[in-house]
């Protein structure tokens, strides 16, 4: 185990935004306190891109009540980044850290995330530089290796659920087909989370697909059409990041052309096209007059109002124990 060293932290978050990322912010800024080791504690605006241009707050000159009132906020209160860095921008960043007299480094993220804090840590002991890296566990996803479930997850997932249970309520009184678009490129917990609010065997969502089994066109045609002749309805909870057999996402083998994002991705969260593509697949083969779609998309981030208890404790929780470890 290291020794605790005496300097300044910096804190920042990167990736995708939660209900309760905040709580993981305050709960590694209000630990730090405790510890004299810890000199100084800095936000870094916008996480890597701050440090690199040395964009950073002081975090202890704010009142503890509007520390408490960011835990309460959703969103990314030091703003957000998707960012890995390069060798030539690590000089940099411990050019940066050395004349900040940083020691500890804490980002809030998820896989990615995870990944650019191991590198710095990597960089700071080729460099034989005095550090400590943390990567605090975030997304709505939970699709985290080392974690059981992940601070995010629980308030997107009641999130999810609640939505069904009205698309459900809104199903009964008028009957068809109904398609929610759960995000989920690789991990289907949050599209099963659907499920969470049923009460009766004939409630929706009658039908869920996850990216972690492979769709079949066919199959689901037969899904929907047997669920439709036995309930008079069916509801639908499906990942954005569903794909076939070869691997190939549904939305791409669906559709003749579909957009791309920065990194060269099919573009999931920020279209209806699965939808769209799902819908007129159930019109054109069924006959099905009535089909309806719906992309969650962002509203499940940071929808207000409906925080998990549990995720919010579970988030300050694991921003403290960042903090614990860094000075053990």
């Amino acid at each position: 185990m290291g020794s605790a060293y005496s300097g300044a932290a910096v804190i920042g978050q990167s990736g995708g935004p939660t209900n309760v990322i905040n709580q993981s912010l305050i709960g590694a800024v209000l630990e730090a306190s405790k510890y004299p080791v810890i000199t100084d504690f800095y936000g870094a605006i916008n996480g890597v891109e701050g440090i690199l241009k040395e964009n950073l707050i002081n975090l202890r000159a704010e009142s503890l009540d509007n520390l408490e009132l960011i835990t309460r906020t959703p969103s990314s209160a030091l703003r957000s980044v998707r960012k890995k860095v390069t060798k030539e921008e690590c000089h940099v960043i411990f050019d940066n850290f050395r004349k900040h007299g940083v020691r500890y480094f804490f980002y809030i993220g998820g896989n990615d995330s995870a990944e650019t804090a191991h590198i710095i840590n990597e960089f700071a002991k080729d460099a034989q530089y005095e550090f400590h890296a943390f990567h605090i566990p975030k997304t709505i996803d939970n699709d985290l290796k080392e974690t059981d479930h992940c601070p995010g997850f629980g308030s997107a997932a009641r999130f999810v659920a609640m939505a069904f249970m009205g698309a459900n309520l809104d199903n009964l009184s008028l009957p068809g087909v109904y398609i929610g678009v759960v995000m989920g490129r690789h991990a289907g917990f949050l599209t099963a989370a659907s499920v969470l609010g049923k009460s009766r065997k004939d409630d929706g969502p009658h039908l869920v697909y996850v990216p972690e089994i492979p769709f079949d066109k066919d199959k689901f045609l037969e899904d929907v059409d047997n669920t439709n002749k036995k309930y008079g309805r069916c509801i639908i909870a499906v990942s954005e990041g569903v794909h076939d057999k070869t691997g190939k996402p549904m939305v791409e083998s669906l559709l003749p052309a579909v957009e791309k994002d920065s990194h060269g991705n099919v573009q999931l969260s920020g279209t209806g096209a699965l939808g769209d593509a799902l819908s007129n697949l159930i019109k054109t083969n069924l006959k099905i007059s009535r089909v309806r779609s719906d992309t969650f998309g962002y509203l499940q981030r940071c929808f207000p109002t409906i925080v998990s208890e549990t995720d919010a404790i579970e988030a300050r929780r694991v921003g403290e124990e960042a903090v614990k470890a860094a000075v053990q």
